[in-house]
């Protein structure tokens, strides 16, 4: 048995896709034996727990003790738990996680760890505004360099992580697999026709001939706002057809943006099971974001969900591996710094192109070959 170990993260979409899904598909494609074991917070810990549980019906999922920062609180409840299902292997979410699943290597059943990197977290913690305590982004720096160096195989979502690992920690053991945010395994590609596309546009209160962008996802912190306004701004000022969604919560910078360009912004807020709907309405999507470390690392979940709406992406420079995806692959425009080129409709041969894409590249079975080479290096 191998445990898939979470820490600190509560149930979201990107949860259900990229942990409750990954386990699901393995485990059937692959005849793997992962159970999920999920350390949450105590604040609404029941209905977090039982969303877990919905979607993982044999997960472990325990509550926190007592605040994140106190992590090796813990460690005593996950060597227990290795010593009742006596699990060979640890695939760790994310620092913490690893971390902890070090601790117990050896002295339990556990003989391998395996590190499941999402980023560079000490860079996140240091370049943005992440809530912990002081002593605690000190600390993870070194924390980071553990997970990376003694676990005894990894995953990164994306070949500029490895190379980050490579300039920051020194890694030089090429124990690894690449592995990028992908969709859900039950994701069917399917084009839309013209007319539900205009269908869509109406429940959004657009117009047929309406050039849209859309943007999902949060716009504070390190999502990069006034990066993201220095293009949308001309784009808008261009013509009154030029509109923009936002599927995000209610923000001041929306709020402006809204007074700014009166009836060409357009703000919805809906469960993640809803978005493909509005995104088959828009024509592409945006992904700017400042240069940091962290968005020079990252896989974006946001990217493959575009793609599989139909739309090419606006997107910086330096974006992990996706900006020379799209260069490579002509799928949408490179924010070079430079005023946003004449943006139109996307046809329904682009749509098409973008889904061609998006199922070779960032489905489950596309990457099924690097999840095989996973279950390989941990038996």
């Amino acid at each position: 048995m191998t445990f898939y170990l979470t820490y600190a993260e509560p149930p979201s979409g990107v949860y259900s896709s990229q942990v409750s899904d990954v386990i699901r598909f393995v485990n059937r494609e692959l005849n793997a034996e992962i159970r999920l074991v999920a350390f949450i917070s105590l604040h609404e810990y029941k209905s977090k727990k039982a969303h877990i549980l919905k979607e993982v019906p044999d997960a472990i999922v325990l509550p926190m003790l007592p605040k994140a920062n106190f992590w090796k609180l813990n460690v005593i409840a996950l060597w227990m738990l290795c010593m009742i299902y006596r699990p060979a292997t640890i695939i760790a979410r994310n620092v913490i996680a690893a971390n902890m699943a070090l601790r117990v290597r050896n002295i339990s059943p556990v003989k391998r760890v395996c590190f499941d990197g999402r980023g560079a977290i000490a860079a996140e913690w240091n370049e943005y505004d992440v809530t912990v305590v002081d002593s605690w982004k000190k600390a993870i720096d070194d924390l980071e360099g553990r997970a990376v160096n003694e676990t005894d195989f990894r995953i990164a979502v994306t070949e500029k992580l490895v190379d980050y690992w490579h300039e920051k920690y020194g890694y030089t053991e090429g124990k690894h697999v690449v592995i990028p945010c992908t969709l859900n395994s039950d994701f069917a590609p399917r084009v839309i026709e013209e007319e539900e596309k205009n269908k869509a546009r109406a429940t959004l209160g657009a117009d047929r001939d309406d050039v849209i962008l859309v943007y999902s996802g949060s716009i504070s912190g390190w999502q990069s706002f006034p990066t993201v306004y220095k293009y949308l701004s001309p784009f808008l000022k261009k013509s009154p057809k030029n509109k923009i969604v936002f599927l995000s919560k209610a923000e001041e910078n929306i709020e402006k943006l809204t007074n700014e360009f009166p009836g060409q912004i357009i703000r919805k807020w809906v469960n993640h099971k809803e978005v493909p709907e509005v995104l088959a309405a828009c024509d592409m999507g945006i992904l700017i974001r400042e240069q940091s470390i962290t968005n020079r690392v990252a896989a974006p979940t946001k990217f493959a969900e575009y793609l599989s709406a139909g739309l090419p992406v606006i997107i910086s420079e330096n974006i992990g591996d996706y900006s020379a995806f799209v260069r490579l692959n002509k799928c949408g425009i490179i924010a070079n710094g430079h005023e946003l080129p004449q943006i139109t409709k996307s046809p329904y041969e682009v749509r098409s192109r973008m889904i061609e894409l998006v199922t070779n590249n960032f489905t489950k079975k596309a990457q099924m070959e690097h999840y095989k080479e996973l279950i390989h290096n941990l038996s």
